[in-house]
């Protein structure tokens, strides 16, 4: 595996993803070939009047060929655990080489698996799975977005009092939006806000009612002025017809 290291100040600082890596490699125990030569040193440094049977030599390596198995089914179920976070929003706390203990949140890329660890890849950076605290399912996740963007632009609104017409469209938007969410979205958003919501529709519907009355009433006062300017312009024109006729007369 190819790591690519930090250069600052002159000094290569180590990452988290080594971090990770390096704390896994230094934990992995006792392999088999570690066992077979502590078994060849017990065999050859034994006391000669009393040797070791080959019966508990047996026995021995039959223990150890029993927990090599548990490692390996460990292993496989620890791997088979991580690939099934590949695509999925993980939460992640590791320690870098300075103590600070970090929480990352992203998706995981890949899995990749050394020193009989596996690790998930984030943007770019390999972590333990044994450091991955939480797995968001996405429905959860679209769910808690959902919510914060409704919360943000309610209070992005002026107070109810203040509301103008000019923030009808916004208004409009929110509502749709929220009934368009499921009652699982909706469930995310608190009841003061729900009721907040009604309120400012209700609001706007009257401010809506007030608007159109009053333009409704400017349109009646146009027609009617509209309909004496023709009526005087009628009596004008009849006015100036008689006299005319009068004249020829």
């Amino acid at each position: 595996m190819a790591v690519g290291a930090i250069i600052n100040n002159g000094k290569i600082e180590e990452t988290t993803s080594e971090s990770s890596v390096k704390k896994a490699s230094s934990s992995n125990g006792m392999d088999k070939d570690a066992f077979l030569q502590l078994l060849v040193a017990q065999m050859k440094y034994q006391d000669p009047l009393e040797p070791t049977s080959n019966t508990e030599y047996i026995s021995q390596y039959a223990t150890f060929s029993q927990v090599e198995q548990m490692q390996n089914m460990a292993a496989t179920m620890e791997l088979s655990r991580a690939s099934s976070m590949v695509g999925k929003l993980v939460e992640v706390q590791t320690t870098n080489s300075n103590g600070e203990v970090k929480s990352i949140q992203g998706t995981v890329e890949y899995v990749t698996y050394e020193n009989n660890k596996a690790y998930v890849s984030i943007d770019g950076n390999l972590y333990s799975a044994d450091d991955v605290t939480a797995v968001v399912d996405q429905t959860y996740q679209t769910a808690v977005d959902l919510a914060v963007a409704f919360l943000n632009a309610m209070d992005k609104l002026p107070s109810l009092e203040n509301l103008t017409l000019n923030e009808k469209d916004a208004v409009t938007t929110l509502q749709n939006g929220f009934n368009n969410m499921t009652s699982y979205q909706q469930s995310f958003i608190s009841d003061s806000y729900i009721e907040k919501l009604q309120k400012y529709v209700e609001r706007m519907a009257i401010l809506t009612e007030e608007a159109d009355k009053t333009e409704e009433s400017h349109k009646t006062e146009d027609t009617d002025k509209t309909e004496e300017t023709d009526k005087t312009g009628n009596v004008e024109e009849n006015t100036q017809e008689a006299a005319s006729t009068s004249e020829t007369v």
